[in-house]
């Protein structure tokens, strides 16, 4: 790793604050720290990292509050840590905007894997090769995570550009929502899929208008998933 990218990790917890850091900084990261989830912020602010670990419970304000808060200003990846391992805490965190989950207690090395695969995933090609995908009105770029609507820059967070990218490069597919969790979250996950998916998906028509006028949609196949729709002449 050229430059180190510098890691938020936020736990309240000393022993896996110290534990986690080691290892990160064993494999060429550099670690800042925080206890409190308002502390997080106000280091997020102060310089924003390349990736947050953020705790689900932590004094001060929750890990839910941080990671909204982040979401509002930014796009850096962000994998939640909690003891919890319930369906609901699973869903709500991706659908906030999260980009993985662990649960506690949870193998170092697992977890510096994750790291380095959110990395993977949010970097994008190091070539800069097939990373931008163009449709009349449309411009989506995985290597400087950009996408441009009818000539202007729309905001979206890791996972709607991601599940555009996917969709939109795999035009004419039909993927069930469990394959789209498993392609754009990167792991298999056996809770509420199709809400989380849902979810997403609305939020991309939200923010891509009338965009059947140009001859693409993402369109909805009944009881099993979605397309990257594309109309032919």
């Amino acid at each position: 790793m050229k430059d180190k990218l510098r890691i938020l990790l936020v736990d309240d917890d000393p022993n896996i604050a110290h534990l986690v850091r080691l290892y990160l900084e064993k494999e060429g990261f550099d670690v800042t720290t925080a206890a409190r989830g308002d502390d997080a912020l106000t280091e997020f602010r102060r310089d924003p990292p390349a990736l947050m670990l953020l705790d689900v419970m932590l004094p001060g304000i929750d890990g839910w509050q941080v990671l909204k808060a982040v979401r509002k200003t930014s796009s850096i990846p962000i994998i939640m840590l909690t003891a919890k391992d319930e369906t609901f805490d699973k869903v709500l965190g991706l659908e906030l905007g999260a980009d993985d989950y662990i649960t506690k207690p949870f193998d170092t090395k697992e977890l510096v894997a994750r790291v380095k695969a959110v990395l993977r995933r949010t970097q994008g090609p190091e070539d800069g090769k097939n990373d931008l995908i163009s449709f009349p009105g449309l411009t989506v770029s995985l290597s400087q995570y950009e996408v441009f609507y009818e000539g202007k820059k729309v905001e979206m967070p890791p996972k709607e550009l991601e599940l555009l990218y996917f969709l939109a490069s795999h035009a004419g597919q039909v993927f069930s929502r469990d394959q789209l969790l498993q392609q754009v979250w990167g792991y298999d996950f056996s809770g509420d899929s199709s809400r989380t998916v849902d979810v997403h998906v609305k939020r991309l028509r939200e923010k891509l208008p009338e965009c059947e006028k140009y001859g693409w949609s993402i369109h909805t196949i009944w009881s099993v998933g979605y397309k990257f729709e594309v109309k032919t002449a």
